[in-house]
């Protein structure tokens, strides 16, 4: 005879089991409508695979399983998928999850499907991917999927398989009844268990309170090798880790798995399960659940559908609400309160509880602790209720976690027990969500920092291979630079050139030309000692008139922010204020300097002046700056006011344009549009009234007043003339010209260089590259000419 071992605590409440063994397993039937949850299981929820709309069928497949840890679901009968959204669930929270809901026909038409005849024949792989894809779990507790159970590695080889039918909670007999009348069928399953893992013992855990379903178990497993081993009754010896120390002596280490001691420990009800869906080819889709408690006329045990609401299995059982204190979801230690009777059953739906207020009274008020030790006396894990409960309370987590809070089964003993009628297991089960909050917010504070940290790392790589490029254009352009300068390996015309003049050169040795290069390289020291003039005159009026016209356009802008700023009453009108003064004093200091060098570049003779447009303007502009008289012409004057008429007649159509799409796009800036609409209005009205003032000019010969007039001819001509003039000048002149318009490219690329650096530009890197070439041109051209130079020599 078997030994049997005791576990440490339990207790002894009412059964209350015989109001619903008073009748056999009755079909529940099928609900006008099944609620089928997506996780009905510990693990991932399950991914529907179904649309609304969809016609499904009995078990066909209506979720798969996501992860290793997780199982599908399927339609418990045929209909129309009505809707996939969140439903009522059961659980202690009263939480919502992802549902899909079927409106069923009736029919109960089944998917096609059919067992496996022979199911020795095949490896245990095949037979897990079986039972996995049925989607069966632990029909008793958490529920497990049972296919992880039984998918365990040749490093963990199973000694002991045992299928718990202890169902030691008070009203609830779903597994009584089973094995009273299915037991065959369970057998068949755990030899089914059997072949997957191959244990060296086989064993049917079931409590002396349950001599029916004994005397089945055992006739159906005699002569197959499985032991039906009976113990005495007591709570909570249906835990898997109290019912694998009473039957074999072992204990589960804190923090671990049966797995890791050699047992497999699996529900008669999921046993049962498996021999349908190997067998038949039947997926989970049903199950036996008690509906009992003195509200209930008629208590018995049910074959349910997945997914039938409470609602309706209590009308089949003659549900009176006025009687029942509270609905409760499993028994009464360790089930919990159902807040609304529209959630459906589940797999791990064993019992529906509906209590009279004299079988379950409300508990008296909670008082404080005594420190009796009791709880301690009566937990099932060894235990210490008591400090737990005051770590509970203190929100101690670590110690809660030293006091291994994670092995609490959540019996309910130590509550049950409690002569204050305090609460225990609420504390611990608050405890528990708390600490796996904490540890979520943890992983996703860690997985912040290193989504943080590989960001931060990104940004420094991409600005090192930024840097990197930059310093490779600059060296890349170095070498171009050398390698042009002492690369002779070209053969183009201006290498030719100097072969010709170092030819020409040593062909006389009595008065050797002096070295064109040397020639321009002192020149180039001379102009940066200071000793020649490093920039003509033509290219200083260009210089001047370039920078007074970019600084008119600034004051421009200037001003018009300005006055955008006192519109819109900007914090900022005194920054922009000054900004416009000093951008004032910076054109007028311009013009003085441009006054001044137009003045030291006019003729000294004053008939050469008179023949000379732009002398003249300059005397002109400087005697009315010094207060003289008016010298310009009536038709110098008619030319200037003509010019500046079309010159702001453009203006004003700008800005007309611009305030009307101001105003269409509803833009804050429509006033400051409206008030330069306005004042170019007014500087084109007073220059019309100073042409009309003038006398009217003489007539001219048309053919002269086409030419003055079409600026299209005007272009013509010196595009004419500037061909010609090129066309006439020799090899060397045109050189000459090259070399000029490098010079002053670079001395402009230069300018851009130094303020780019200064401002820390961006550009500064492309127009460092385009210095270095422009200066390889320019060293090229050179070349050329003192060649060409010596040539003409």
């Amino acid at each position: 005879m078997r030994k049997i071992w005791d576990i440490h605590g339990g207790i002894h409440p009412p059964e209350n089991k015989t109001q619903s063994l008073q009748d056999n397993i009755r079909a529940a039937g099928i609900p006008a409508q099944l609620i089928v949850p997506l996780s009905q299981h510990i693990g991932a929820p399950a991914a529907p695979i179904v649309n609304v709309g969809d016609r499904v069928l009995k078990g066909q497949m209506i979720g798969e399983a996501k992860g290793f840890v997780s199982a599908p679901v399927h339609a418990p009968s045929s209909g129309t998928v009505a809707a996939i959204e969140p439903r009522v669930i059961p659980h202690p929270s009263g939480m919502s999850a992802p549902c899909v809901v079927i409106n069923c026909d009736g029919k109960d038409e089944w998917i096609s499907h059919q067992g496996i005849s022979d199911y020795r024949s095949l490896d245990k792989n095949t037979l897990v991917d079986t039972i996995r894809n049925a989607g069966i779990a632990g029909m008793g507790g958490a529920g497990f999927p049972s296919s992880v159970k039984l998918s365990g590695g040749k490093d963990k080889p199973i000694d002991t398989l045992i299928l718990n039918g202890t169902e030691c909670e008070p009203y609830i007999t779903a597994d009584d009844i089973l094995m009273q009348e299915r037991a065959a069928e369970i057998i068949a399953g755990a030899e089914i268990l059997r072949h997957i893992v191959e244990p060296n013992e086989t064993l049917i855990g079931v409590e002396d309170n349950k001599p029916e379903a004994l005397a089945a178990m055992r006739a159906a497993a005699e002569g197959t090798g499985i032991e039906v081993v009976s113990f005495p009754t007591k709570y909570p010896s249906g835990g898997e880790k109290q019912l694998i120390q009473i039957l074999t002596g072992k204990e589960v280490p804190s923090g671990g798995l049966p797995a890791d001691i050699g047992i497999v420990c699996q529900n008669i009800g999921s046993a049962r399960a498996i021999y349908r869906a190997v067998c038949h080819g039947e997926p989970l889709i049903s199950r036996v659940t008690t509906v009992t408690g003195e509200a209930c006329s008629t208590p018995r045990n049910y074959d349910v559908l997945i997914g039938t609401p409470v609602q309706y299995l209590l009308d089949l059982s003659h549900f009176d609400a006025s009687r029942c204190i509270r609905l409760i979801m499993g028994g009464p230690m360790m089930g919990y309160t159902l807040q609304d009777t529209a959630v459906p059953i589940v797999k791990t739906s064993n019992c529906v509880l509906a209590p009279t207020v004299e079988e379950l009274p409300p508990p008296p008020p909670a008082q404080a602790c005594i420190r009796c030790g009791m709880c301690a006396e009566a937990c099932p894990v060894s235990l210490l209720p008591q400090q737990m409960y005051w770590f509970s309370r203190a929100q101690e987590h670590d110690k809660l976690e030293e006091h291994n809070l994670a092995d609490c089964i959540e019996c309910g003993a130590c509550s049950y027990v409690c002569p204050s009628n305090i609460p225990l297991v609420q504390y611990y089960r608050a405890s528990k969500a708390e600490i796996r909050q904490a540890q979520q917010d943890k992983i996703k504070a860690e997985r912040s920092k290193e989504r943080f940290e590989a960001r931060q790392a990104r940004i420094e790589r991409e600005a090192a291979e930024k840097e990197a490029k930059r310093k490779a254009r600059l060296e890349a352009a170095k070498a171009k630079q050398q390698s042009a300068t002492k690369d002779g390996s070209k053969d183009d015309i201006i290498q030719a050139a100097i072969a010709r003049s170092k030819a020409k050169k040593s062909g006389g040795a009595d008065n050797p030309p002096q070295d064109p290069a040397q020639a321009a390289i002192a020149r180039a020291q001379a102009a940066r000692s200071g000793d020649a003039v490093s920039e003509t005159a033509e290219e200083k009026t260009a210089r001047l008139e370039k920078q007074l016209a970019s600084t008119e356009k600034r004051l421009a802008a200037a001003q018009q922010k300005l006055q955008l700023a006192i519109d819109n009453n900007d914090d900022n009108v005194e920054a922009f204020r000054s900004g416009v003064e000093k951008t004032e004093g910076k054109l007028q200091a311009l013009r003085k300097e441009l006054d001044a060098h137009r003045a030291s570049q006019a003729p000294a003779p004053a008939e050469s002046a008179s023949d000379d447009p732009a002398a003249a303007a300059i005397a002109r502009a400087q005697a009315k700056r010094a207060g003289g008289a008016e010298t310009e012409s009536p038709d110098a004057a008619r030319e200037r006011l003509t010019t500046q008429i079309a010159s702001t007649e453009k203006r004003l159509d700008a800005a007309q344009q611009k305030y009307a799409d101001a105003q269409a796009q509803g833009d804050a800036n429509a006033a400051a549009f409206a008030t330069a609409v306005e004042k170019t209005q007014a500087k084109l009205d007073k220059l019309r009234a100073e042409l009309a003032a003038l006398p009217a000019a003489e007539p001219e010969p048309a053919a002269e007043a086409s030419n003055a007039d079409d600026p299209a001819a005007q272009a013509i001509a010196r595009a004419l003339a500037a061909r010609n003039a090129n066309a006439e000048l020799s090899e060397a002149d045109k050189a000459r010209n090259a070399v000029s318009s490098l010079e002053k490219r670079i001395a402009k690329t230069q300018q851009k260089l130094d303020q780019a650096q200064a401002d820390g530009d961006d550009n500064a890197a492309i127009l460092s590259d385009t210095l270095a070439k422009l200066q390889g041109k320019l060293d090229e051209a050179r070349q050329a000419l003192d060649a060409l130079s010596q040539e003409e020599n």
